[in-house]
Formats: C-alpha cells, structure tokens, sequence
C-alpha cells in the first residue's frame, strides 16, 4: 500500500531541514562567511515553513469564480502568509548585504573571517 505524502507535509519537513542546518552553520562554524551563509539558510527555511501554513491540498487561488464558488472559501489557499514571505525575502536580501558588507570592512580591518579574532574588540 502507498501512501502519497501531501505537499505541505513535504514542505514542512524542507524548511525545517533547511532551518535545522542554517541554525547549525550559525552555532557550530568560526568562519564569518559561513555564519552569514548559515543565516540565510535558516531564514529561507523558515520561509519555506510559512508558505507550507497557508497551502492548502486541492485548494485553488482565493478568486470567487467558476473554480471556487462563494459557497467554498474552505478550498481557498490562504494568500497572507505567501504576502508575509515575500516581505521577509526582501527584508532577508537587505540584511544579508548588510552582513556581508561588514563582513568585508572587518576582514579588511583584521585580514581573517575568523570570529575569535574580534573578541578583543573593546566598545
């Protein structure tokens, strides 16, 4: 007997895997590029899960007509969380240029990505 795993579920356990290894990157790496790398990971993990909230199997795009009448909002796949990831993408992309520029001046600086290096840095 087979059984057909849904879509949802299959995205749910991506994105967890996805954040599952950005979160590792972040805790376990020196290196400030893959603690970078590590935190885009985890952010596109955790998109992957939002998008997997609002899908819904069988289900069309919330339009009212001949595919969804209006007595069957139920079938409609929830377009907020799609809107909400759109804006963390966008919002991620600034971040990590953001990151990666001070990537870039601190290894000019200190000539290493290596976070032990910056732990005399006094304020």
């Amino acid at each position: 007997m087979t059984t057909i795993l849904p879509v949802s579920s299959i995205l749910l356990v991506t994105g967890f895997g996805l954040a599952l290894i950005g979160l590792c990157c972040i805790l376990l790496h020196r290196h400030l590029l893959r603690i970078i790398i590590g935190s885009s990971l985890f952010g596109t993990g955790l998109h992957i899960v939002i998008v997997a909230t609002g899908y819904v199997t069988g289900g069309t795009a919330p339009i009212i007509d001949r595919a969804l009448g209006p007595a069957e909002p139920g079938r409609a796949i929830d377009p907020v969380p799609s809107a909400l990831v759109v804006t963390a993408i966008v919002i991620g992309f600034a971040v990590t240029a953001v990151m990666l520029a001070y990537a870039i001046r601190l290894h000019s600086a200190r000539k290493t990505f290596d976070i032990g290096a910056f732990t005399e840095s006094k304020w």
